[in-house]
């Protein structure tokens, strides 16, 4: 397996040290992430690594893979199946100055972490006067569109979104997923760091000279007139097929990538539906009380009088994730998101 080029290294192994390159290089999201830890922790001596399996193994999705053998066992730990201890541990590790990455091997692990995670590590700085900082990430896979079981295809970004004191942001490339994880690090607030695993694996250009966007900005990254579909991780990847195809059927669909669920950037989103008239919102995640029904009330409210059809929604169903051989009737397609674009324009 190679790391295709256009900048300084050509057919290099994919395994190879991709800290401190120039240009722009293909990669995997999953190997992008790799780069940007390795790139963080070379930079940064505080920084530290902690998860299950994710030493020698380099983590189930091998995000960590060869970190260990850099940095060794004290900045890549491997810790017991402990989801409540591992971030119980970071949460003193960031007040005695360290700057620890979690990993959550699977979505639906965090929960065991729930307490910790909304309790105490959202809470620490205001409790604090603003004296304690919590530079703590928490890199959490997640998802459907892997053919897994339950309690390894959640979405449950929505829970940490609410939480006041916690930024939460998700990635939809490569380049995002380099960049964002290295910005994540750097803040001084703690970060729910949402990777898509149905991308870990698609390749894109990583530009490593220029992130391009801010932590929390969201993007346009494809232009349209006629709808504005916004959507977050995976979800963008759905939200592009669904604009090509409506084109071949001469609609034009404007496609906005969140990025960051919390804070979310509402500029571009507004300034879209003010002059498409019409926004569907699309998620993997549950409908009821979700960042897709945060974005249609805040839309409703700042650009009403743009609308010229209701804000629609698509999501998974409001039910437990399924079996993994209907997670295809569960997780919103293109052809769903294609019905809510139809509805739209019918008004």
């Amino acid at each position: 397996m190679t790391v295709e080029t256009t900048g300084t290294l050509t057919g290099a192994p994919a395994d190879q040290d991709t800290a401190g390159l120039r240009g722009v290089h293909t990669l995997s999201m999953a190997k992008a992430i790799t780069a940007g830890l390795r790139e963080a922790m070379r930079a940064d001596e505080k920084v530290l690594l902690m998860g299950e399996d994710i030493g020698a193994l380099g983590g189930v999705f091998r995000v960590t893979e060869g970190l260990l053998d850099e940095f060794g066992d004290r900045r890549v730990l491997d810790t017991p199946l402990a989801e409540s201890g591992i971030v119980g541990t970071a949460i003193g590790l960031a007040m005695r100055g360290y700057r620890p990455v979690v990993e959550i091997q699977f979505d639906g692990f965090i929960f065991p972490a729930f307490d910790q995670i909304t309790t105490q590590l959202a809470r620490q700085t205001v409790r604090h006067d603003g004296t304690v900082s919590m530079p703590v990430v928490i890199r959490v896979p997640y998802g459907g569109h892997i053919g897994s079981i339950e309690h390894h295809q959640e979405s449950p970004e929505a829970y940490f979104a609410h939480t006041p004191g916690l930024r939460v942001v998700s990635p939809s490339s490569p380049h995002d997923a380099y960049w964002m994880i290295q910005e994540a690090i750097a803040s001084n607030d703690p970060v729910l760091f949402f990777e898509p695993k149905s991308r870990y694996w698609p390749k894109g250009p990583v530009d490593h000279d220029h992130s391009g966007l801010a932590l929390h900005a969201s993007r346009v990254v494809r232009r349209g007139d006629d709808v504005t579909v916004v959507g977050h991780g995976a979800m963008v990847a759905t939200l592009l097929q669904a604009a090509d195809i409506a084109a071949e059927e001469g609609r034009s669909l404007e496609v906005v990538d969140l990025r960051s669920l919390s804070p979310i950037d509402y500029g571009p989103i507004v300034d879209s539906v003010q002059r498409t008239g019409r926004l569907v919102v699309a998620q993997e995640a549950y409908g009821a009380v979700s960042v897709g029904s945060e974005i249609a009330a805040t839309v409703a409210e700042r650009a009403f009088y743009s609308l010229e059809a209701p804000v629609l929604r698509v999501s998974a169903f409001d039910t437990p994730f399924p079996p993994a051989a209907l997670e295809t009737e569960y997780l919103p397609s293109a052809d769903r998101v294609l019905e809510a674009v139809d509805r739209a324009l019918s008004y």
